[in-house]
């Protein structure tokens, strides 16, 4: 038998199921809204007539940007950018927040304490461009003149996602490691078939933020890869952009007004969120149990 609701507990439940739907609409309302401008007309779009459903329907835009190469080597920069700087970044992140999970580790305070200080100050745009810059150097005189390289093992670190790990596998029993000691494991079997099947939770989680980061990685990628065939996806979106802002360079780009400029960049937008929206539903059952398994301490 269900028990009735006191007044102040139904008032408590429609505010917070208003005050959620009212959220959820305004996350929503932009994705629509994106949709319905890419495959609107000219001039719905143009003259701002679309508010939420999609005018004079037309699917030009896409055809367009189907047609276009560089879209598509952007793309496939993306997935190389994401792909490898998510793995790199990964195992960089789990062997240094296992070795600081050690309470046996040398200086394990110090260290400690200096990770989560660069979290707490930043040296700054300019000396982290001069750090990169010296980082490319090195990499052309060994011979690796591919930038996204350089994105991808010059920018394999972040402390927070170190301090979630950390903090996961501290919550790991240590009679269980002992016990595979015994049984003549050493410390990478251990790291392998203990910790990391313990906290698979917390590696999900962190692989997500590594991939969000990568996939829409803008202003390093901007800044340090002068080659257009190497920019990855949202720097190619945005140069699109700024063409189409330019009356001069944008003109003769679309014949006939066949679809507004914006309607090419919304069509963009909507194919580079693809990946992310088939990736997110398999890890998001993860990412609350994640978060609090490697944020509680």
């Amino acid at each position: 038998m269900k028990r009735k609701l006191e007044i102040s507990e139904l008032i408590f439940k429609i505010i917070s199921y208003t005050l959620l739907t009212m959220f959820a609409i305004c996350c929503l309302y932009p994705f629509i809204y994106t949709i319905s401008a890419s495959i609107s007309g000219y001039e719905a779009v143009i003259y701002n007539q679309v508010i939420l459903l999609p005018k004079d329907v037309q699917f030009k835009a896409f055809t367009s940007m189907f047609n276009d190469n560089m879209f598509w080597n952007s793309y496939t920069n993306t997935l190389f950018l994401t792909f490898y700087g998510t793995i790199w970044e990964l195992v960089l992140s789990i062997l240094g927040a296992y070795a600081l999970s050690k309470k046996r580790l040398m200086f394990r305070k110090g260290f400690n304490f200096f990770l989560v200080f660069t979290m707490w100050f930043s040296a700054g745009t300019v000396p982290q461009y001069l750090n990169y810059l010296d980082t490319q150097k090195v990499f052309n005189t060994i011979g690796i003149t591919d930038d996204k390289w350089l994105v991808v093992l010059a920018m394999g670190m972040a402390a927070m996602n170190i301090i979630l790990l950390r903090n996961a596998f501290e919550g790991v029993p240590s009679e269980i490691e002992e016990a595979a000691i015994v049984d003549g494991a050493t410390e990478m079997q251990v790291l392998w078939r203990v910790y990391i099947p313990m906290s698979k939770s917390i590696i999900a989680t962190v692989s997500l933020f590594f991939a969000l980061s990568r996939w829409n990685g803008y202003y390093w990628a901007k800044t340090m890869m002068e080659n257009s065939f190497e920019h990855p996806l949202m720097v190619y979106i945005r140069n699109t952009l700024e063409i189409y802002q330019d009356s001069e360079r944008s003109e003769g780009l679309i014949k006939d007004n066949a679809y507004a400029p914006d309607s090419m960049i919304y069509a963009m937008i909507i194919c580079s969120i693809i990946p992310i929206l088939i990736i997110y539903p398999f890890i998001q059952k993860y990412f609350a149990k994640g978060v609090n398994a490697g944020g509680v301490k």
